[in-house]
Formats: C-alpha cells, sequence, structure tokens
C-alpha cells in the first residue's frame, strides 16, 4: 500500500473516531523495559484500553511483581462482552483495578482483578476518569490519535508522567511542538523499522504483501512519546560532515540552512539550521537546542528567531518547497 493510500485510510479513521489502534504486546515489551526503573511503587493508569484486547493490561498485570508496582487501574470506553475477566455482558464502562498476585501462582487471576462499574462511558475525559487519573503516577496507552491534543493537554494538566504512542507528525502540532521545544516531552525509543501493526477491528489489514500481518493495519511513522527521562535522550548524534555553503544552501525565507538528512547534519556548523522531524528521535538537549519549527498553522521561524506570527508554512529552497522542519543549532559548536 502506498503511503498516500495509507493516509486516506487514517484520514478516514479520524473522521470516524475509529482510530483506536491497540498496541501489540511485542512492541509494549520492547518499549517499556527500558522504563522499568520509574515504575517501582508507582500506581500505573491505562485509561485507553479495552481489557478485552489491551496489551498494556496483560503486560502490567503479569509483570506487576516484578516491576514492583502498587498499583494497575485500566478504564475501557462503553467496554463490553467482558470474557477475558468475567461473563459480564452489559454494554456498561468499566474500570479494573490489580494490586497484585494473592494466591501465589503469579497470574492475574479474574477473581483478583477488581471489576467497577462507571456511571458515565469512560471516556478519559469525563470526571469519573479524571478522579483515576488522579491517583496515578504514570499514565502508559494508546490513545486515539485524533485526540492526540487533547489527550497529551490533560497529562500536562495534572502533572502526569507518561509514555503514550502518537504519530509523529504530532511532533509539529501547535500543542505539542512547545512541549519538545521546552524539554518536557520528547521521544521514547520506538517502533521497529518505524512503524507499527495495530489490531484495529473497523478496518481490514492495510500491510504491504511485504510486511504483512493478518488482521492488523500498519501505520508508519508512529512513536513513543514520553515526559520520563531514558538514557537515549542524553546520546551524542555521531556527525560527521563539514559545512560547506554548496551543499547546505539558505532558505530563501527563514534565516538558515537546509540540512535533509539528519545523519548529514554539519559538525562545524553554529548556525541555524532546519531539519526534518525524524530528527526529534536523535534529539539529545545537551547536545542541541531547538529553535523553532514550520508548521501550517501559522507559527514558525523567522529571521532567526521564533515568531508566534509568522505565516509562513514551509521552507523554500530556491523557491522549491521542502517539507516541515525543525530549527536546531549546534551547541557543542565554538563560536
Amino acid at each position: 500500500m502506498t503511503e498516500k493510500a495509507q493516509n486516506k485510510n487514517l484520514n478516514q479513521a479520524k473522521t470516524n473516531k475509529k482510530d483506536e489502534f491497540y498496541t501489540q504486546l511485542s512492541d509494549i515489551e520492547r518499549e517499556l523495559k527500558y522504563y522499568k526503573k520509574h515504575f517501582k511503587d508507582n500506581v500505573v493508569y491505562c485509561n485507553c484500553d479495552d481489557p478485552r484486547v489491551s496489551n498494556f493490561f496483560h503486560f502490567f498485570s503479569y509483570n506487576f511483581e516484578k516491576l514492583g508496582l502498587k498499583k494497575l487501574i485500566a478504564t475501557c470506553y462503553k467496554s463490553q462482552d467482558m470474557d477475558l475477566f468475567s461473563q459480564n455482558n452489559s454494554e456498561q464502562a468499566i474500570y479494573l483495578e490489580y494490586t497484585g498476585d494473592k494466591n501465589g501462582n503469579n497470574v492475574p487471576d479474574p477473581n483478583e482483578i477488581g471489576i467497577k462499574k462507571l456511571k458515565g462511558d469512560g471516556d478519559f475525559r469525563s470526571k469519573e476518569c479524571i478522579e483515576l487519573l488522579k491517583q496515578a503516577d504514570i499514565v502508559v496507552t494508546n490513545p486515539p490519535f485524533s485526540l492526540f491534543r487533547e489527550y497529551v493537554a490533560q497529562l500536562i494538566e495534572y502533572d502526569k508522567k507518561f509514555v503514550v504512542v502518537g504519530h509523529q507528525n504530532a511532533i509539529t502540532y501547535k500543542e505539542i511542538f512547545p512541549l519538545i521545544k521546552d524539554n518536557k516531552l520528547w521521544l521514547g525509543y520506538g517502533f521497529k523499522g518505524g512503524a507499527g501493526h495495530f489490531i484495529n477491528e473497523h478496518y481490514e489489514d492495510y500491510a504491504t504483501a511485504t510486511d504483512r500481518k493478518e488482521g492488523m493495519i500498519r501505520v508508519s511513522g508512529v512513536h513513543w512519546f514520553t515526559n520520563l527521562e531514558i538514557n537515549k535522550r542524553h546520546e551524542d548524534l555521531i556527525l560527521y560532515k563539514n559545512y560547506t555553503p554548496e551543499e547546505y544552501p539558505k532558505y530563501d525565507n527563514y534565516n538558515a540552512i537546509e540540512v535533509s538528512k539528519t545523519k548529514d547534519i554539519p559538525m562545524d556548523f553554529d548556525g541555524a539550521m532546519g531539519v526534518p522531524i525524524t530528527f526529534m528521535d536523535k534529539y539529545n538537549p545537551d547536545q542541541f537546542e531547538i529553535l523553532g519549527a514550520t508548521e501550517s498553522e501559522g507559527k514558525g521561524f523567522s529571521n532567526g528567531l521564533w515568531d508566534e506570527t509568522s505565516k509562513v508554512a514551509q521552507p523554500l529552497v530556491n523557491q522549491n518547497r521542502v517539507y516541515k522542519r525543525i530549527f536546531i543549532r549546534n551547541k557543542k559548536v565554538q563560536k
């Protein structure tokens, strides 16, 4: 499937509010192994998770003692057919609480998991779910992509630590980018190959013939967003190229040079550089300073400064449009 066709499917999902892509256990295990030290003695909340298919609840409940969790809470939107934990067949929204193994078999048995009814529909924005959020130390889930802005805003409002799945395009959202620029949010370790296979009951398999997993949708550009400290965030990007005006032209409409690939960032240039948004996967705040970004919602980087009123959506090189760019400066180059 072409990237254009894939984006069409994602846009359709957003329009229909069906962009609930349930994450594979293998992807969860691969990412969360780097955060183990953060979970000890803490309450973890998974607030966009249907227990019928939630591998987040599975991961944390089966690793409850290994991680040293205090409590695990999961809420789901109008959950039904709860055959995974009980014979409850109602359409009423519920939430689950798990405080660890009680009978010594190291398995989260149904009778050890508290299943409680919610008065509302289980939406993460509801008062009931916000009260549960207040109990949490760390939130881990895969929120609907269409609600990512609102979802992250809530986590910031209630000062929560988190590890959540989102699309890399969110990096330049006007609600998300300032958090990244101010080092209040960053990217985690990421999905294998920069793409994830998700369970999605509303769509058939959209994976390509060479990358197919039956019953799943393949989404490129997905990533983990977090505000928990990880080692990756402080690893220097190895640079090997020298700056030349010929190889790194200046933008027509920005006081910065164009660097089309992250690996080609010059090691000896001390000014502003425009890099792809994929650079954020290599961003080390000890090595680089984020100055701003181009984006389609009106703000941008102009004349060497972040401009709240800039109307320039895309940078130009010799009158040719360039895709979205993050503007950075190498802090370790001597002026």
